[in-house]
């Protein structure tokens, strides 16, 4: 059990930031009475630790900036709370993968340098449970690298976290990236190829596995960077998306904002952002080459892990799965009495999605 209680944080993440970054988010944007002391302490404290990012930019350009990656990343897509965590966390169990880590995604600028002390300080401070689910959290443990990006670059869909009025603009802007600026395209890329370098290096892994929701928005983007790119997308049924997604936000956003939004406003957020994600994907997953896809759902997942897993090696010609089967059938087997949390579909839940969602109920053929 960690010192402090995830809901009770007094700053946010935005304390990893660099000084630039944090600028770029907050300048303009309307921080409301409440908040005030946590916009405060966190500003106080990332405009301390930015002093320190030279010192990771010198040492990223002299060891890592120009060495040669794998281009052949495999990015794990699909809507929040569809079961990425749990399919990120059995393929990581493969060790030739690198990927963020939970630390990286707090103090992306202090990873080559004052790591062991900084990760034992938030190891001691960070709970040991997801409070949403109950997941296991752990500083070393794999971590969607969109938590990582919202503290590198001031273009990010998670800026949402702190700013949550501004939802379906950094929709528009940052997740689907059809209204982004030419600049923010491009800082994505180098930002995110900066990541995936330090990643790798972090974790000794020669390819990385990507978990990230918000890259479901960006096939096309990706596609840029690495022509080659593996995708393996997931689908859940959309009641339980629903009731889950809303939970997983309004409980994982109080600590983090700087702004009150309502549950009402979060719930139809919730609704249009699963609307414009699902059709973003749909039309920009015709670019990915034939051999690179696989869509499953996350019910047969479940069903049968590992042999859904070597289905996935497979079909992706992913190399390795022999050497990492018995590591990933550990896992498994150590999973078996995780207890998910139970949702009950009031009629209110039903009446919503069959209205908003009708298409992803038909498309996978999801009934009640």
């Amino acid at each position: 059990m960690g010192l402090l209680e995830f809901q009770k944080l007094p700053v946010n993440t935005l304390v990893g930031a660099d000084w630039q970054t944090f600028k770029g988010i907050t300048q303009r944007q309307c921080i409301e009475k409440g908040y005030k002391t946590k916009y405060q302490l966190t500003k106080a404290v990332c405009r301390l630790l930015s002093i320190l990012k030279p010192i990771q930019d010198r040492r990223y350009n002299k060891r890592l900036k120009d060495a040669d990656m794998n281009m052949e990343p495999v990015f794990i897509l699909g809507h929040w709370r569809s079961g990425t965590t749990f399919v990120h966390n059995v393929l990581a169990h493969d060790k030739h993968f690198g990927y963020t880590t939970t630390y990286q995604t707090v103090f992306p600028h202090l990873m080559m340098w004052g790591q062991p002390f900084f990760k034992k300080t938030m190891a001691w401070l960070m709970p040991d449970k997801r409070p949403t689910d109950n997941m296991e959290l752990n500083v070393d443990l794999p971590q969607e690298e969109e938590f990582a990006l919202s503290n590198m670059m001031p273009c990010s869909y998670y800026n949402f976290w702190f700013l949550p009025k501004n939802m379906l603009e950094y929709c528009d802007r940052f997740l689907t990236m059809k209204k982004a600026t030419p600049e923010e395209h491009q800082a994505f890329k180098d930002t995110f190829l900066k990541l995936i370098k330090i990643s790798l290096w972090n974790t000794k892994g020669t390819q990385f596995l990507s978990k990230n929701p918000p890259h479901t928005g960006k096939v096309k983007e990706i596609l840029e960077m690495f022509p080659n790119a593996k995708f393996i997308y997931l689908m859940r049924n959309p009641y339980t998306v629903f009731e889950s997604t809303r939970s997983f936000f309004n409980n994982t956003i109080l600590p983090l904002q700087l702004q009150k939004i309502s549950p009402e406003e979060m719930e139809n957020n919730i609704l249009e952002v699963y609307t414009r994600l699902y059709h973003t994907y749909e039309e920009e997953k015709k670019h990915i080459p034939a051999g690179n896809l696989i869509e499953i759902k996350f019910e047969d997942f479940e069903a049968d892990a590992l042999g859904t897993t070597e289905k996935i090696y497979r079909t992706l010609n992913i190399p390795g799965f022999e050497a990492a089967q018995a590591d990933i059938t550990a896992y498994l087997e150590k999973k078996k009495g995780y207890k998910k949390n139970a949702y009950k579909y009031d009629p209110k839940t039903v009446e919503l999605v069959e209205k908003h969602w009708d298409f992803a109920l038909k498309q996978w053929d999801y009934k009640l």
